[in-house]
């Protein structure tokens, strides 16, 4: 997999239970909703376009409570 698609790949992985939250977790999730919402700057096709309710989960986690 090339290095656009490292983060995804990170996510999806501590989303189905094969990688634990750590954070290169998080700061994949934070580089993933960084693209979103650049996205969405960049043109009105993305403004519904929103991260899944697992990423959000993910996305309000903190290490020190990464018990989410």
């Amino acid at each position: 997999m090339n290095d656009q698609g490292i983060e995804l790949m990170e996510v999806s992985d501590c989303i189905s239970g094969r990688k634990p939250l750590d954070e290169g977790v998080l700061a994949s999730v934070a580089i993933l909703s960084d693209r979103l919402e650049r996205l969405k700057s960049s043109s009105s096709l993305f403004a519904g376009i929103s991260l899944s309710d697992d990423v959000g989960a993910l996305a309000q986690c903190h290490l020190p409570t990464a018990l989410c």
